[in-house]
């Protein structure tokens, strides 16, 4: 498809963001400006809007370059330079914009359509967290949380006279040579060692900036906060202590399950920490491509499949430049799916190796992808800017709806049905790791003044409530008892996790209903995406065709039913 950036009707187009001057005129424009009638205010959210994706659209590229290369200091700089020279002054231009908003005379009037009483009310819990003394603080915590990703691009091993990133060592831990396994785990765990202080060091510092954010701006603690930050409108933190309790009763047996039927085929009684990856029929692991451009050409052959629309926007990010896909020295850890509100046009970024895990991860950001082209041509930049429970089901779906086409990657019917079963054995597997995750952040945040050693044998005692209790962790407790600190989100987007389990609730009964009705549900499934954020969460998820319930019995409902599609892989 053709893609051009649409002409700007109020930011110039050859705008430089050098400065914080460069923009200010167009923030002291809004201000300023007198709306005499309703459609002088329809124009002003518009202009507002146009210069939101400007501003977004360029801080986006600073953080995709910077990832891309950790070790580029003018890369970081840039960057760096966005979130302590631009973004403290964008706040209080963003308040005094709110504030001219909601005292508009023609506000009550578009207040009574879907589209805009959603964006308004997000610009009326604005309004009431703004604090001018977070300002800094929020600076400071944008900076420092970027410190983990360069901590972790940092680290490597190695193996076999070679340097390998800390993705390409994860990978060999599904070899069938267990002397290979071992000697390349604890390659990673003595590397990994070397940065627990300063990881810890790090977080205590995130965590106490955030708790005074949420002290200045009244509330007793970051939870509390963030949930009103977040925009949780449709469920509370009750709900996800019984999404939490749900797990531990439903998911963790489920796991336990399968995994002594693993460790029967391994002919041990406990894993070691470097078994938990590896097949336990002795077979190599699962290698669907040799490089990025086969992934991608693999999947844009499944997309095509599924809709011509999906493949097409997989076609435009490459002709575009907006995809890195290889896992490569310097480049930070992860994966993500960067939308670019003015062009309408992702970024696609990755880690990949030649694993299934790969496979699953590029079609999970493209879903994200496409969601980006389904909403690119809504009006405001704010009906575009989704929350994580819808974004993540368009990503997680994809995982879900490609499954019956992996045969792109897998000539061989068993490599085809032994992929399957891994990918429905990991979306249990990573249930109850997205609820542990959940968890522990709210008690950080409850207990902010927590030392490290309390944080640590929370973290544990956590392990064993969500674990199988089948792991051999002996000379290696260590690595058990700081596994959060792999986790990204509790860094750099604090509280955003457990919307991957809603998703994936979601996705799961996509996935239920494509199988009686394909073509109607990637309809739905295109038709929910395509609005963006102009509908709650729970009319969202209806026009996905599927319902939008953290409840026990929902749970136990999908689990009987991914345990049918399991026994049929058997």
């Amino acid at each position: 498809m053709e893609i051009k950036k649409n002409n700007r009707s109020f930011v110039a187009n050859d705008l430089n963001i050098s400065t914080w001057d460069s923009i200010k005129v167009y923030f002291e424009n809004l201000v300023q400006r007198t709306i005499a009638t309703k459609e002088e205010f329809i124009q002003w959210l518009e202009d507002k809007s146009e210069l939101e994706a400007v501003i977004e659209e360029d801080a986006a590229w600073r953080y995709i370059k910077m990832t891309i290369d950790t070790r580029d200091e003018a890369l970081n700089e840039a960057y760096t330079f966005f979130v302590t020279k631009i973004e403290p002054e964008l706040a209080p231009y963003a308040d005094l914009l709110n504030k001219k908003l909601v005292t508009s005379p023609y506000f009550d009037e578009l207040n009574k359509d879907e589209a805009y009483s959603i964006y308004f009310r997000s610009v009326a819990t604005a309004l009431k967290l703004y604090r001018e003394e977070n300002i800094a603080l929020e600076a400071e915590l944008g900076e420092k949380s970027q410190q983990f990703g360069a901590i972790s691009a940092a680290q490597s091993i190695e193996f076999n006279n070679e340097t390998i990133t800390m993705q390409k060592a994860s990978s060999l831990l599904r070899e069938p040579n267990e002397a290979t396994r071992k000697e390349v785990y604890e390659k990673i765990a003595a590397r990994r060692s070397q940065d627990i202080d300063q990881l810890n060091k790090l977080y205590n510092e995130l965590i106490q900036l955030r708790h005074q954010v949420a002290q200045n701006a009244g509330f007793e603690n970051y939870r509390d906060y963030k949930f009103q930050a977040l925009g949780r409108f449709d469920y509370t933190k009750e709900d996800c202590f019984n999404f939490h309790s749900s797990i531990k009763k439903l998911i963790v047996p489920l796991v336990k399950e399968f995994q002594l039927e693993r460790l029967n085929l391994l002919g041990k009684t406990k894993f070691k920490p470097w078994d938990s990856e590896v097949d336990p029929t002795g077979k190599a692991p699962l290698k669907p491509f040799n490089n990025g451009k086969e992934l991608l050409e693999g999947t844009i052959q499944m997309f095509n499949q599924i809709d011509p629309y999906f493949g097409d926007c997989l076609k435009t990010m490459d002709e575009m430049g907006h995809l890195d896909l290889d896992s490569k020295e310097g480049k930070a850890p992860g994966g993500y799916n960067y939308p670019l509100y003015e062009v309408g046009v992702p970024f696609i970024f990755m880690n990949s190796v030649g694993t299934q895990n790969d496979l699953v991860t590029m079609v999970h950001e493209g879903g994200h992808a496409v969601h980006s082209f389904l909403s690119r041509d809504l009006s405001l930049t704010s009906f575009k800017d989704v929350p994580s429970e819808v974004a993540e089901l368009a990503s997680m779906s994809m995982e879900m709806l490609t499954m019956n086409l992996w045969n792109e990657f897998y000539k061989n019917e068993d490599d085809l049905k032994r992929a399957k079963k891994e990918q429905l054995e990991t979306v249990l597997k990573i249930l109850p790791w997205i609820a542990q995750i959940d968890e522990f952040q709210h008690w950080i945040y409850e207990n902010a003044q927590h030392s490290v050693n309390q944080r640590t044998e929370k973290w544990v005692q956590l392990c064993h409530e969500y674990g199988t209790g089948l792991t051999d962790w002996t000379g290696f407790e260590f690595m058990q008892a700081n596994s959060w600190q792999r986790q990204l989100h509790l860094f750099e987007v604090p509280f955003y996790y457990i919307e991957y389990g809603i998703a994936q609730l979601g996705a799961l009964a996509i996935w239920k209903n494509s199988i009686t009705n394909f073509k109607g549900t990637i309809e739905n499934y295109k038709q929910a995406l395509s609005f963006g954020y102009t509908k709650t969460l729970p009319d969202l998820y209806q026009a996905a065709g599927i319902k939008f319930d953290l409840s026990e019995t929902y749970l136990a409902e999908l689990v009987e039913f991914v345990k049918r599609e399991l026994k049929q892989l058997h």
